[in-house]
């Protein structure tokens, strides 16, 4: 598994400040550009461990940072999805570690 930094992640640390702001926090930021549209995938968890996200948090978040993505990449085709990391998420990135901290994760 690669550690890539946070810092390194286009656009993460702009999205990460607003997503803190509302109390969650970032787990993943990927920006796909494609011919005529560019996808987005954010996904947010609790920065309590005891509380689950729903519909409605991860509406707040997508209202909050597409504005602020579609002004950065200087696009307004653009399909964005935001979603919790799930119970059955595998972690992809080593930074994601420090995030999962005080939660249980299988092994």
């Amino acid at each position: 598994m690669d550690y890539i930094s946070y810092k390194d992640i286009k656009y993460y640390k702009e999205c990460a400040t607003l997503v803190e702001g509302l109390g969650y926090k970032l787990v993943d930021l990927k920006i796909i550009p494609a011919k005529t549209i560019t996808k987005i995938s954010a996904i947010i968890t609790s920065t309590d461990p005891e509380v689950s996200l729903g519909v409605n948090d991860c509406a707040k978040v997508h209202r909050l940072i597409q504005p602020r993505l579609e002004a950065l990449i200087s696009s307004k085709d653009v399909n964005m999805e935001v979603t919790s990391p799930g119970m059955e998420r595998n972690i992809k990135n080593a930074a994601e570690f420090s995030i999962f901290i005080g939660r249980n994760v299988r092994v």
